[in-house]
């Protein structure tokens, strides 16, 4: 396997997303369905002959808060392994925008790393690992389309139509934990059997409260509205409307107003990342 190649590491959109209880450490239980979609950033891993794990990108975020840096010291540590790493990210998936973007850089670092210090780790433990850094990086590592329960760690595959979908980013910073703390939040919905739902079939209990609280992504879902069924994933902030083909998704994109930016994407069931992976051969 090639320590050169650029790997991509996918977004993802919620179906729905529900509370359905709080545990006694104070994590909410949730219910949610997963799928993937084309959006990805980009990530290169260069092994060092030293033990030093370097951001090589330009990022706000500090070294010490990275996901990604996080991520490969937690495996380093985990394995004692001796060998660092040069991580080189580049984004294209929105921060903050309940896209899961960290959280699937972070999984990228924990499969490729895996794959690239011949640590042999199978997926669940890798998952296991995964969970300490965020609740969505085990659906990452996983790679399939899932239903999802627990704090989101408890996945079940399941097979979702694979929709072109419009996604609109309107460039605001939802913070998660801010949300989770809301007065508005609907935090004892009633459990639902494991189904595949369709987009936007079940609700997303952060809606009410991120739309009330940020304007512009009430904007968004006014105006997304008279083309389509807008759902928000994850926290926010980005509004999602499954489309009926590509074209239609295109035509709907080339309405935005200004200032919203909207990406055309496929939602997939396997994340091309576990594609990649597989593809590669290692050349020793």
């Amino acid at each position: 396997m090639s320590s050169s190649a650029i790997w991509r590491a996918p977004a993802k959109i919620n179906l729905f997303l529900r509370i359905t209880g709080q545990r006694a450490d104070g994590m909410h239980e949730l219910q949610t369905a997963f799928q993937f979609i084309d959006l990805c950033d980009e990530m290169q891993f260069n092994l060092r002959q030293d033990d030093q794990i370097l951001r090589i990108s330009d990022s706000n975020v500090p070294p010490a808060q990275d996901l990604c840096v996080r991520a490969a010291k937690l495996l380093q540590a985990h394995c004692r392994h001796a060998g660092g790493v040069d991580i080189k990210l580049t984004k294209h998936i929105p921060m903050g925008g309940g896209l899961g973007g960290a959280s699937s850089d972070a999984a990228t670092t924990l499969l490729v790393l895996n794959k690239l210090w011949k640590l042999g780790l199978e997926s669940d433990e890798l998952a296991r690992l995964g969970c300490q850094l965020g609740a969505d990086v085990p659906v990452f590592i996983q790679g399939k389309a899932a239903w999802a329960e627990g704090i989101g760690e408890r996945l079940t595959p399941i097979q979702l139509e694979e929709s072109w979908y419009l996604v609109i980013n309107p460039d605001v910073h939802v913070g998660t934990a801010e949300m989770f703390a809301h007065s508005q939040l609907t935090r004892n919905s009633p459990q639902l059997t494991i189904c595949p739902p369709k987009a936007g079939q079940y609700e997303n209990v952060f809606e009410p409260a991120v739309r009330s609280q940020y304007p512009k992504i009430d904007s968004v879902f006014n105006w997304l509205s008279e083309y389509a069924e807008p759902f928000l994933t994850g926290t926010g902030a980005c509004v999602v409307a499954a489309c009926a083909d590509k074209t239609s998704a295109i035509e709907i994109q080339s309405r935005c107003p200004e200032g919203m930016v909207a990406y055309v994407v496929k939602g997939s069931n396997t994340s091309p990342l576990i594609a990649q992976l597989q593809a590669e051969v290692d050349p020793s």
